[in-house]
C-alpha cells in the first residue's frame, strides 16, 4: 500500500474513533463520566502549558526508558543462554515461568513494599519487560537453520565466531519485533504503576489527582498525553529500526 493511502486511511480511523467517542459522549449526557474530545483536547492543550504536567510527563518516560535500558540486554543475556543451552534453559525456566504467571499488579504491590514509590515503575517495568525479550531471543536461537549450524562447525568456527555471524542476525528481527511491543507494554506498566504508588512527580500520579477530584476531563487529558507519549516512543523507535536494516 502507498504511503499516501496508507496515511489517508489512519485518518479516517482516527476520524471514526473520535466521531464514536462523540457519540458515546452525547449518550452519557455527562462530562463527569465522559466527557467528548473537544473538552478533553482543550484541557491537554491547558495541561501542556503547565511545567508540573511537562515535569511529569519528563519522570515518567525516564521511568519507561530506564526500565527498557535494564530488560533489553539483560532479557538478551539470559535468552542466549537459554537458547544456546537446554541445562541453562531449564535453570531459568521456573524464573521465567513465575514472573511471566505473577499478576502485574501483584508485582506493583510487592515492589512497593520493598522499593519504595519513585523505584517500583522501573523495577515493575523491568519485571514485565524481561520475560518477553527473553522469550523472543530464545525464539530466534530456535529458528536458526540446522543446515547453518553444520556448516559453521565444518568449518571449525570458534564459539564468539558462531555466537557473531550465525545466531546474532537470527535473533536480530525477533529482538526489534520483542523491543517495538515490549516498548508500549513499559508504557503501561510504569503508569499502572505510578497510578497505584504514587510517586512524586509522574503521570500516574496525576491521573490519581485528576480521578479524585472529579476532573474526569483532566483524567481523560492525562490518558490522552500517555497514548501520545507512547506513540511518539513508538515512531522514533521504528525510525531507528529503519535506519538500522541494511
Amino acid at each position: 500500500m502507498k504511503q499516501e493511502k496508507a496515511g489517508l486511511w489512519l485518518l479516517a480511523g482516527i476520524i471514526v474513533l473520535l466521531i464514536l467517542w462523540q457519540l458515546g459522549a452525547f449518550l452519557f449526557g455527562s462530562s463527569l463520566i465522559l466527557p467528548g474530545p473537544l473538552p478533553v483536547i482543550e484541557k491537554f492543550g491547558s495541561l501542556f502549558g503547565n511545567p508540573k504536567f511537562l515535569t511529569s510527563l519528563g519522570f515518567s518516560f525516564l521511568r519507561v526508558i530506564g526500565g527498557m535500558l535494564i530488560s533489553v540486554p539483560l532479557g538478551l543475556v539470559f535468552g542466549i543462554a537459554s537458547g544456546l543451552d537446554n541445562r541453562a534453559g531449564a535453570f531459568l525456566k521456573p524464573l521465567f515461568s513465575i514472573i511471566s504467571a505473577t499478576p502485574v499488579m501483584s508485582v506493583i504491590l510487592i515492589c512497593f513494599l520493598i522499593l519504595g514509590s519513585e523505584k517500583t515503575p522501573v523495577f515493575t517495568a523491568f519485571l514485565m519487560v524481561f520475560p518477553v525479550m527473553a522469550a523472543n531471543t530464545i525464539e530466534g536461537i530456535h529458528q536458526v537453520d540446522p543446515k547453518l549450524k553444520e556448516l559453521f562447525i565444518v568449518y571449525r568456527m570458534n564459539p564468539k565466531e558462531t555466537l557473531r555471524y550465525l545466531y546474532i542476525p537470527s535473533i536480530m528481527p525477533f529482538m526489534l519485533g520483542g523491543l517495538k511491543s515490549s516498548l508500549s507494554l513499559c508504557w503501561k506498566v510504569v503508569v499502572a504503576a505510578e497510578v497505584l504508588v504514587q510517586p512524586l512527580r509522574s503521570i500516574g500520579t496525576g491521573m490519581q489527582q485528576a480521578k479524585a477530584q472529579l476532573e474526569t476531563p483532566e483524567l481523560f487529558a492525562w490518558t490522552l498525553a500517555t497514548v501520545l507519549a507512547a506513540a511518539l516512543t513508538q515512531f522514533m523507535l521504528g525510525l531507528v529500526i529503519k535506519r538500522k536494516k541494511p
